[in-house]
């Protein structure tokens, strides 16, 4: 008999086999608003007070964050002691790409390709990025039964209509060439035999608009990406985090101090434009989650921008991924795309109950998730958490034998690794801290508005997706703003005269963290999470 969980588990596999005749024929309901509200309200992290502290300087003064991004916005710049001469300078160049994943490529590309002199720095080698973990596909409104209107009546609901209208409309509005530059770039969508590409729908999504590349559809888009900066030879400092902005007497930004990571040497780059492309904050490890995200996604772009005077917006908002790996824990928190369910595995409690539509959008389902382990209907694994069945036989069933290998191969070959059939049997689930749904503030074009010639592009952006994202729509913003950061860096740099270059900002930072009596007493950005223990 195939056993690959302990036999307390096998026993509520069979009360999910049990139920699954009936399920296959009735598709559970969706939650009306007010259910999704007080569910939202009652088991989602992001109204967990505790976990929030008030920020005491700064642009955002008065306004909460997750305590461990408060903590770093309350500590100072490394660069109070370790002093820099500007005057030396290492690297000049009309536009700096802060970050080597998706949207720094995508910018530095773009930039390149009008003229400018460009370079992308990156604390781990190009690609090393959450546009590499994101797997389930991008979304484009470009069939005949879709529109851009569609998408954005999607995409603005799915964030609670709290995005900045300006920026969902270029999301969508450019989607459909989004796709056609990164198939003409070459990257491998999934197609029919006639050459039309093959699209699902995603969670909150009316329309099926998510083009894919199978469960691979971030690492073949930054393959791609990766390939034409190297072919374009736009230089790419690898091993090297930016650790603080530059700016001169006019207020403008002027480019930053790099730390090489291997040496621990400093470096003056100096730039006409700056494009802070940084990604992410999962290893931040938000209240205690586990993450899907890469090793580098500390928020440090965040960080950088507040500290020199932009604003951030949103910046208590979180994306919880409701199906990350709970069992086995040596891949704890690795993402289960949406892709899963949008093919047809659903939501099911130790009970055998599928208690939520599996396509609800992501803050809903992952709330569903905590509510059901918090109400003892989840399953218990090795060290005391639970989890939930995410029932994948259904998509065999459903879609023919072949099925899963054929759409989720990636998905597949993980659990597989230890000796887990996801045909054969349901997979163990729980929420993985995803995305950050908040960042730094922008207009339209991509700059900020408290400094000149910064701009910022992906993951550290706020506002795109208000306070919730729906899936395929971060791999879509990041070629996006990613190009229009580019392009509009590119424009501004041959119009930017730079004055005297200074750091004057860390030590009026510094000023005000000693006047409000907050000073952490750390060092940030924080550049790598904390891993190791030190015990005596």
């Amino acid at each position: 008999m195939y056993t690959p969980y302990p036999e307390y588990m096998m026993e509520s596999i069979k009360k999910v086999e049990a139920t699954r005749k009936e399920r296959m024929s009735t598709e559970p309901r969706r939650l009306t608003a007010d259910e999704k509200d007080a569910l939202l309200k009652e088991f989602h992290p992001d109204y967990k007070e505790e976990a929030f502290e008030e920020i005491k300087v700064g642009p955002n003064k008065g306004q909460k964050a997750n305590k461990e991004l408060v903590h770093l916005l309350h500590s100072n710049s490394r660069l109070l002691t370790d002093k820099v001469d500007l005057d030396k300078v290492d690297y000049d160049v009309d536009v700096l790409v802060i970050g080597g994943g998706g949207a720094g490529s995508s910018a530095a590309i773009e930039a390149h390709e009008a003229g400018a002199n460009v370079m992308i720095v990156t604390k781990l080698r190009i690609g090393d990025a959450n546009t590499m973990m994101a797997e389930g596909g991008i979304q484009a409104a470009d069939k005949e039964n879709d529109s851009p209107v569609q998408h954005y009546l999607d995409a603005f609901g799915g964030g609670h209509f709290a995005a900045k209208p300006e920026l969902v409309k270029r999301l969508v509005m450019e989607a459909p060439d989004a796709i056609k530059w990164l198939n003409d770039l070459g990257v491998e969508f999934d197609k029919e035999e006639s050459g039309r590409m093959i699209t699902t729908h995603g969670g909150g999504t009316s329309r099926k608009r998510m083009h894919a590349a199978k469960d691979y559809s971030g690492a073949e888009i930054m393959r791609t990406l990766r390939d034409e900066v190297l072919n374009r030879q736009i230089p790419v400092v690898e091993f090297t985090s930016a650790v603080e902005l530059i700016k001169d007497d006019k207020g403008q930004a002027a480019g930053a101090v790099l730390l090489n990571m291997e040496t621990g040497d400093y470096l003056v780059a100096k730039a006409k434009t700056v494009i802070i492309a940084t990604g992410g904050a999962g290893r931040m490890h938000y209240q205690g989650f586990p993450t899907s995200n890469h090793y580098g996604a500390t928020a440090d772009g965040l960080v950088l921008g507040y500290r020199a005077g932009a604003q951030l917006l949103y910046q208590d908002s979180i994306q919880y991924h409701p199906t990350g790996a709970i069992y086995p824990s040596q891949i704890l928190g690795a993402l289960v795309t949406e892709k899963v369910r949008s093919v047809g595995a659903q939501l099911v409690n130790a009970e055998g109950e599928a208690y939520i539509h599996p396509l609800e959008t992501r803050d809903v389902n992952a709330s569903g998730v905590i509510r059901e382990c918090k109400e003892g209907r989840g399953v218990e694994v090795p060290g005391g958490e639970q989890g939930v069945w995410l029932d994948t036989p259904m998509i065999e069933i459903l879609g023919g034998e072949g099925t899963i290998e054929k759409r989720i191969p990636a998905m597949f070959r993980m659990y597989m690794n230890y000796g887990i059939d996801m045909r054969k049997v349901p997979i163990l689930i729980y929420p993985t801290l995803h995305y950050q749904n908040g960042g730094l503030e922008i207009g339209g074009e991509g700059f900020t508005k408290a400094i000149d010639n910064l701009l910022v592009a992906g993951e550290a952006v706020g506002g795109i997706h208000g306070r919730n994202r729906l899936m395929g729509n971060s791999l879509l913003d990041i070629i996006v703003f990613g190009r229009n950061a580019g392009k509009a860096a590119a424009a501004k740099a041959k119009d930017v005269e730079l004055g005297t270059m200074n750091l004057d900002h860390i030590e009026t930072y510094a000023e005000e963290l000693k006047n409000a009596g907050v000073a952490s007493g750390d060092v940030s950005p924080l550049l790598l999470p904390k891993y190791a223990r030190h015990e005596r």
